[in-house]
């Protein structure tokens, strides 16, 4: 009789260590599924804001001026930088306005926002529209400045509405940063239309 206790003793024991192994390699196995990867929620490294209303993704949106002073003074005027991007390969759109509530936002030059294609906002560092239009990429350009009615600095967000004739408005908060080139290189031939 203990000869059979012992036997079966071992048998359960046997029979609990594998199955204890069998579930953790299970939990080991499977313990990052559902996780999410550390780069899956990183932001883009550039200076602006970003923003997607339906098929219109706006991206490094920022107002660009050279700040001498403790701010930039009403009567001001500013440039406003931004790319936006047609992600519908098949219904072109149209940047209808612009409006903040720093003051006013004028848009000139051909507001079209091709299917599939870019449209350039001011003067993008290191962007050349015909550049990109010559590799097949459909580009328009078109300039926006903002007449200050309200002081505003660097390391602080101004809010703005991006009105399109199709994917319709966009609110978004939009900071202040200084052009990497000064504003005189920036009008020699880059996307200024």
């Amino acid at each position: 009789m203990n000869c059979c206790n012992i036997r079966l003793r071992v048998r359960v024991s046997a029979a609990v260590l594998g199955l204890t192994a069998v579930s953790l390699m299970g939990g080991l196995t499977g313990c990052g599924t559902g996780q999410l990867s550390q780069t899956a929620a990183q932001k883009p490294a550039v200076n602006g804001a970003t923003v997607t209303v339906r098929n219109v993704a706006l991206r490094d949106i920022r107002i660009q001026a050279v700040q001498t002073a403790d701010f930039l003074r009403p009567g001001r005027l500013v440039d406003l930088v931004l790319v936006a991007v047609n992600q519908s390969p098949d219904m072109a759109d149209r940047l209808v306005g612009i409006s903040s509530t720093i003051g006013a936002v004028t848009v000139t030059g051909d507001a079209r926002l091709p299917a599939g294609g870019t449209l350039f906002v001011g003067t993008p560092d290191g962007h050349n529209v015909k550049a990109l239009n010559t590799v097949g990429q459909p580009t328009n350009a078109v300039a926006a400045s903002v007449l200050l009615t309200t002081p505003i600095a660097n390391g602080l967000i101004y809010p703005f509405t991006f009105d399109f004739e199709k994917a319709g408005r966009a609110e978004v908060m939009v900071p202040v940063s200084a052009p990497t080139a000064s504003p005189h290189e920036q009008l020699s031939g880059l996307v200024r239309p």
